[in-house]
């Protein structure tokens, strides 16, 4: 009788550890794909090339990557509200060029760092109001920011570039080192882990995954979603004004060419990452390993000695297929019933 009675218990059991595995490997499953994807790409190119693991060269990838993987972080916020952030290439344009200029006419550097981010954040501020406010839909407003900051910075530098003073203290931000690691790379590694833990461990983070499963019920609930989605729009702009300002310094000049297209890369490493596109779901691991991902492959491809003209080609591909495979396996571009 006894026997009888632990059979159902047995296969309830069973259930149960089916149904969490399938869970772990819906939560997690995109994360592991692109570990798994990240670490085929750093062999093949380890095999093709014979630099790539090279010191100097994987120095010169974490001080390359800075730029993307600060975006990328901020990006993770906004697309996991359902937005997106079409602007951010040109916000770090604008600030590069304004930098570049308010440095050249003679203003501290530190009041310039200080004027930069506070821009960068009044941008965001501006394009998030009419995304939370007046209810028009991201890709739009962002599309709008994308073209009239860029013409703001061309208008301004004329075209030109416009150099900075090699002897600035400014140029260290982009240029320095620590304990043998380049500065920039320790800058993106305090945000990543300050966006991890703010994600993770906050409740603004859990509020920015719920305005992204369910924007109305977390209204109802007596959050104001309007100033959820507000912020993370602030810290886009914030971000890339960082990102422009990292750039400035490390090429010591500013140009209203810098970072076209960058915002395609920022956004390939977000959605790499597993975080969806529909919003409601997004990891700051994934975003990391997407935002490697991708420097790995450009660098890769320049030192297979690729022709430039191919290089975008495939490098468009490789991303593809691998977004392509994530979702088809893990199926994390679709938000969880």
């Amino acid at each position: 009788m006894s026997g009888a009675l632990d059979e159902p218990l047995k296969r309830s059991r069973s259930d149960e550890l089916r149904s969490r595995f399938r869970h772990l490997v819906h939560d997690s499953g995109g994360v592991a794909s692109i570990a798994v994807f990240f670490v085929a790409m750093v062999v093949v190119f380890s095999l093709v090339t014979d630099t790539f693991l090279t010191q100097a060269n994987l120095l010169n990838i974490l001080r390359q990557i800075a730029p993307l993987m600060i975006v990328a972080v901020a990006m993770t916020f906004v697309i996991t509200t359902g937005g997106i952030d079409l602007s951010v290439g040109s916000v770090l344009a604008l600030v590069n060029a304004l930098a570049a200029i308010s440095l050249q006419s003679g203003v501290p550097w530190p009041a310039v760092v200080i004027l930069m981010l506070a821009l960068g954040v009044l941008i965001g501020l501006v394009q998030g109001f009419f995304v939370a406010h007046e209810g028009i839909p991201a890709f739009i407003v962002t599309l709008a920011g994308l073209s009239s900051i860029r013409g703001t910075a061309l208008y301004l530098t004329k075209g030109y570039s416009i150099p900075i003073d090699p002897a600035s203290p400014f140029n260290e931000i982009g240029r320095g080192w620590v304990a043998g690691i380049p500065l920039p790379a320790i800058i993106a590694v305090v945000v990543l882990a300050a966006g991890y833990l703010v994600f993770n461990e906050t409740t603004f983070g859990r509020y920015v995954t719920g305005v992204g499963a369910n924007a109305e019920a977390v209204r109802r609930s007596g959050v104001n979603t309007e100033r959820v989605v507000l912020s993370v729009y602030a810290l886009s702009g914030l971000s890339a004004a960082v990102a422009g300002l990292i750039i400035a310094a490390r090429l010591g000049s500013g140009s209203s060419n810098a970072g076209v297209g960058f915002e395609l890369d920022v956004i390939a490493a977000v959605v790499l990452g597993g975080t969806s596109l529909f919003g409601g779901r997004g990891t700051m691991t994934g975003t990391m390993l997407g935002a490697l991902t991708v420097a790995v492959i450009g660098n890769g491809l320049i030192l297979a000695h690729l022709s430039p003209f191919l290089t975008p080609i495939v490098e468009g591909v490789i991303i593809l297929v691998a977004i392509w495979l994530n979702f088809r396996i893990f199926r994390t571009g679709r938000k969880s019933a």
